[in-house]
């Protein structure tokens, strides 16, 4: 009997030193050059340096960001940059990002924020800025496999670190994530104070000349961190515990100004919701003043576990606000788009907020800072680089589509040139976003 095969027939050989794999990833590494992301880096942590051949520290950083951004889950996966020199140049060995991590102490990384808020105040002025500034804060669970430093048991009955992130919703880029044990309280206003004036810093606005709005579920609803919010010029829009005694004052009233709610982008009325506002009906002394408690009611789901709060079909969520906006149901839309923030938490845990190296807590925090450059690095190279529609493409696909391309390098004069498949379906839109890149107009 003849064997047959679905595929042509091939064989396998290693050696061709033309053939080079992740082109897209060099991409990345160019736009930080364009928005001087690596001059800061360097700037920041030239004192780390301790050998004057050794590998400048802010350039470790950016390349273990730039493999990070390319799919890496640990710090040896940065050999797939330091074995293509003629793409990535001289890249650093696994020790060397080891040495340059365990250095990053708090005054480094502080350097190190501010290098990133230099770079994305650029990256805003050359067609990134949104014009609508809603930070998200959120914290987010992650598995320890093994015993690490910081390590404790979670609420969920699993074993590892509870941090909190913020991104900023318009853009998707990740502001700040700061690492904390497992065990971390969710209703405490330090870390969320902590986190938010990180993000602040990030921002290439002033609260108090541009409205900027954080963005929390339950766990934000403490007096201390909304009345810090208050002090920083910031408006907030967070979720309320639905308690008894709130719950009999919804259940209770029948005839609360109840209006339809619309979907999250402001386009039409949803069948399935509605939204009132409390604020007349209950006591919100203590909470800043301006404060306005909304109330929306949905009809659950097929197949919704209930509640013994779902009354008559219904379940209820409590929103608390300090927005003057008198549409109650844009604002009650506003919050649910918090979901998104629960998306880019997603895409970070691709892009290896999920895997922390090393035994040591400051060490993982400092893992996580080279996580949010990753994330700063996706988030431009979609917004100034690549066309609308690519905007809230995950990062998995652009590894698939565009970061893991792999090319021919041809050489001619003085030129290096890159040459793609001819049948690769997103060669043009790599090509176009390289030209973008090349001619990015950075004051």
């Amino acid at each position: 009997m003849n064997r047959t095969t679905s595929f042509p027939r091939l064989q396998i050989r290693p050696g061709d030193d033309r053939i080079v794999a992740h082109v897209g990833a060099r991409v990345l590494g160019d736009l930080a050059d364009q928005t001087g992301l690596t001059r800061d880096l360097s700037s920041a942590l030239s004192g780390l340096k301790q050998r004057q051949r050794g590998h400048d520290r802010g350039q470790v950083l950016l390349q273990l960001a730039m493999a990070i951004a390319d799919g890496a889950t640990t710090l040896s996966d940065i050999v797939v940059l330091r074995h293509q020199p003629a793409l990535f140049g001289a890249v650093a060995s696994t020790p060397t990002v080891w040495r340059t991590l365990e250095a990053l102490t708090a005054e480094p990384l502080a350097r190190v924020a501010t290098a990133r808020a230099a770079a994305r105040q650029r990256v805003w002025a050359a067609g990134l800025d949104p014009g609508f500034y809603v930070v998200d804060i959120d914290g987010t669970l992650v598995t320890a496999h093994s015993d690490k430093e910081g390590a404790a048991p979670t609420y969920k009955r699993g074993y590892g670190f509870y941090p909190l992130v913020a991104t900023l919703d318009a853009t998707s880029e990740p502001l700040v994530a700061l690492l904390r044990p497992g065990n971390a309280g969710s209703g405490t206003a330090a870390d969320p104070i902590t986190v938010l004036d990180a993000a602040l810093a990030q921002l290439p606005v002033d609260p108090h000349q541009r409205e900027v709005i954080v963005r929390t579920d339950s766990a934000g609803c403490s007096h201390d961190f909304l009345d810090y919010c208050v002090t920083q010029g910031v408006r907030f829009i967070v979720g309320h515990a639905l308690t008894a005694d709130l719950a009999v004052t919804v259940i209770g009233r029948r005839r609360l100004p109840w209006v339809p709610a619309i979907t999250a982008d402001g386009t039409a009325e949803r069948e399935v919701g509605e939204v009132a506002e409390l604020t007349p009906y209950v006591d919100l002394t203590g909470w800043p003043p301006g404060s306005r408690l909304l109330v929306r009611r949905e009809i659950p789901h097929p197949g919704a576990q209930l509640t013994f709060t779902d009354i008559h079909g219904y379940r209820y969520q409590l929103t608390l606000t300090n927005l003057p906006d008198p549409d109650i149901a844009f604002l009650e839309a506003l919050y649910r788009g918090r979901g998104r923030c629960e998306q880019v938490i997603r895409d970070l845990k691709a892009t290896g907020l999920a895997h922390l190296p090393s035994a040591d807590f400051a060490t993982n925090q400092a893992w996580l800072t080279a996580v949010c450059l990753a994330g700063d690095l996706l988030a431009w190279f979609r917004g100034v680089c690549l066309p609308e529609r690519w905007r809230q493409t995950s990062p998995a696909r652009l590894r698939y589509t565009l970061l893991h391309v792999a090319g021919r390098l041809v050489r001619s004069g003085r030129r290096v040139v890159v040459r793609l498949a001819a049948g690769w379906p997103w060669a043009a839109v790599l090509t176009a976003a390289v030209a973008r890149c090349q001619q990015l107009a950075i004051p």
